[in-house]
Formats: C-alpha cells, structure tokens, sequence
C-alpha cells in the first residue's frame, strides 16, 4: 500500500461529499476521530465490532486496507454518525481505493419498510401479495 497524502489544512471538516483527493483510510479515521473529542480508536473499534490491534494497524499504515469487507466500512461509518460526524459510506469506500457498492442488506429493507409504512392499508396488502407472486416466480426459474 502507498503512503498518500492528508489533507490541506484547508479541507473542510463537515464529512460532507467534497473530494479530499489523497485521503487514505488512516487520514479519514483521524479527520473523523478529531471531530469527536473523547472518543479514542479504542472506542471505535469496541462498537464498530473490530479488534482494536487490526484498526490500530490500519492506522499506522501497517495493514492494507484494499480487502476490508464491506460491512466493517459501514460499521465505522454508522459509529461515527451515532457520535454525530456527518460521513458518508463513499467517503471510506474511496478512502481504501474502492467503488462504493449499492446498498447494504439493511439499508434496503429499512428503505422498503420505510415506504411500506407510507402506503395506505389496502396497498399495503396488494404490495404484499405482489411481493408473494415475485417469490413464487423466483423459486420456479
């Protein structure tokens, strides 16, 4: 793995979708882990569900980062925006060299649930049926 550069002290702080050309993933944890005063990577790695020696060596640039899975990119992301730093998955996906994939598991079915929810009763109930038709013809191709 390169050593690429951080950020200008210029770049903004905000986890917003400006490019930050050079950011690795140890340069955005540690953007990120500023914004939150008294969180340590100890913290993070406790509740993103990662041993702390494996994020500590993503840190230190002593472990590459191109193979992370998926689901742990997210985690981090979804610690950090419990902790209140906007983030977003694109930025760690672009940060370890990769391209950001459509939505997880969970993302879609809150979604679909989301709009569920919003639907009156009687589309609730033919939404269901149709959903039931797509599965009877799934199982017979």
């Amino acid at each position: 793995m390169t050593n690429r550069e951080t950020p200008s002290p210029t770049s903004s702080s905000t986890g917003d979708d400006q490019d930050r050309p050079g950011e690795d993933l140890a340069a955005l944890l540690e953007r990120l882990l500023a914004q939150v005063p008294g969180r340590s990577q100890k913290d993070l790695a406790r509740e993103a569900d990662i041993s702390y020696q494996t994020l500590n060596a993503w840190m230190n640039r002593t472990r590459g980062t191109s193979r992370i899975p998926p689901e742990r990119l997210r985690a981090m992301v979804e610690v950090f925006r419990r902790w209140g730093v906007r983030t977003t998955p694109k930025e760690f996906f672009e940060a370890v060299g990769r391209p950001v994939p459509g939505p997880g598991r969970d993302e879609r079915e809150a979604r679909l649930l989301k709009l569920y929810r919003q639907l009156p009763e009687a589309r609730q109930r033919a939404l269901i049926k149709d959903a039931e038709a797509m599965l009877q013809v799934s199982r017979m191709s």
